[in-house]
């Protein structure tokens, strides 16, 4: 049995990968920017770890998104649809949180297969 935590530290690591399945939780980096930019940066961050460890959002197994404000769901769903691999959606849920960064209005874990 072999995991292999990517780019790991004390805390956490970036993301983890075990029986060819890859855990990563995205937050946005763009912290300014309205909900559906952030939606999109956050998931524009997945498409790049993804890569990384050799996978892709056609490969997403599971999606659970964080949202601060449900008004921002709308927006968020924008950025989502726009981005998600439509032949394979993933199972997806969505729930309001209030999120440690004050400046995040979403955040974004999902589980893929390599």
């Amino acid at each position: 049995m072999t995991i292999t935590r990517i780019d790991p530290a004390p805390r956490m690591s970036e993301a983890v990968v075990h029986n060819q399945t890859v855990y990563y939780t995205s937050v946005p980096e763009n912290l300014d920017d309205d909900a559906e930019a952030q939606t999109a940066n956050a998931l524009a961050v997945i498409d790049a770890i993804l890569t990384r460890v050799g996978s892709d959002k056609s490969k997403i197994l599971d999606a659970t998104i964080f949202l601060v404000d449900k008004a921002d769901f709308p927006a968020m769903n924008r950025a989502w649809d726009a981005w998600v691999s439509p032949d394979n959606a993933p199972v997806r849920c969505t729930v309001q949180a209030d999120l440690m960064n004050p400046k995040y209005k979403v955040e974004i874990k999902i589980i893929a297969a390599l």
